[in-house]
């Protein structure tokens, strides 16, 4: 038998099953994080979430005779877990004590945008296309209506637009990270490893911890008095926001069309969006949905020409 005849396409349920977990289960972690947060402070919770995930995960990534202990493996997905994932997911939960998870989700959507701006070994190539120079200045002009609508909907001790600087910054060091990534470990970190996406929960889940420690946040959280619902978030955000959806998003790259895989860029907010307004009582103004559209807008016009070589990184 030859290797192509003994090669088996992906079942359709299995992927089905997959874009179900990075549309809807990505889009859902949102609304969850917000949840847990009303038991756990923040990087409390950004330690037990990560580190539970990448214990767990690089346990799999060893049954499955990966070579988890690469030092350059381990030494570049330390740099893409502090600017990728810790990062990024701190300044979201911190935001998320100024905004909804709502206006969360649809600011974050706008990474794809600052990827591209960023991404300056190709700006001779991508700014020759005049659809994704349209494209990246549609996209900032959506986050500043939204960051303008939030800095007049506050009060004198209600600093809503706080919260959009801090997702600005996130998104800011989630393009940096995914381009490191992109440039520098992509050898190390192939689509069919997961070690190096462990590796990357480990050492963010250490710098949770360290923050958290240093806030003090162990002292001051009354573990009796935590809600069950924000235990539920938690495990959650563990088994499925964390390792399901980005194992079914790492096996998805290696089966179906990049492009295709990264059509969860426009789910995962709309899916934030309607379990904000339906599960979290959340409101969500005509100005909030226009500037939702305008990014939308602007990442499909990114993605037509360029999408293929963005990388999304673990919400």
């Amino acid at each position: 038998m030859t290797e192509s005849t003994t090669k088996k396409e992906p079942g359709h349920l299995a992927v089905i099953l997959a874009y179900f977990l990075i549309y809807v289960v990505w889009g859902s972690t949102y609304y969850f994080i917000g949840v847990a947060l009303r038991g756990f402070p923040p990087f409390l919770l950004g330690g037990l979430r990560f580190s539970a995930a990448g214990i767990l995960l690089l346990t799999f990534s060893r049954i499955r005779g990966e070579g988890i202990f690469r030092g350059s493996l381990i030494r570049k997905s330390a740099v893409s877990g502090i600017i990728l994932l810790f990062i990024d997911m701190a300044v979201i939960m911190l935001a998320q004590q100024y905004l909804s998870s709502s206006l969360v989700a649809i600011l974050a959507s706008s990474t794809v945008i600052w990827i591209m701006a960023l991404d300056i070994p190709m700006w001779k190539t991508n700014f020759k296309l005049p659809a994704v120079s349209i494209g990246i200045v549609t996209g900032f002009l959506g986050v500043g209506l939204l960051f303008l609508e939030q800095l007049f909907h506050g009060g004198k001790n209600v600093h809503h637009e706080y919260g959009v600087v801090l997702l600005v910054v996130g998104c800011i060091s989630w393009a940096l990270g995914t381009l490191y990534a992109k440039y520098k470990s992509s050898s190390e970190e192939e689509v069919n490893d997961f070690a190096g996406a462990a590796w990357q929960m480990l050492f963010a889940g250490g710098m949770f911890w360290v923050c958290s420690f240093l806030g003090r946040e162990t002292d001051a959280v009354s573990w009796e008095a935590i809600p069950s619902a924000a235990w539920l978030s938690l495990v959650y955000l563990i088994l499925f926001g964390s390792i399901l959806a980005y194992t079914s998003y790492i096996w998805l790259l290696k089966v179906r069309p990049a492009t295709e895989v990264g059509t969860h860029a426009y789910a995962n907010p709309l899916v934030a969006v309607v379990l904000g307004t339906m599960l979290g009582g959340e409101e969500i103004s005509w100005i909030q949905i226009m500037g939702l559209c305008i990014i939308l807008f602007s990442i499909s016009l990114i993605r037509k020409p360029s999408g293929s070589h963005i990388r999304k990184g673990i919400p």
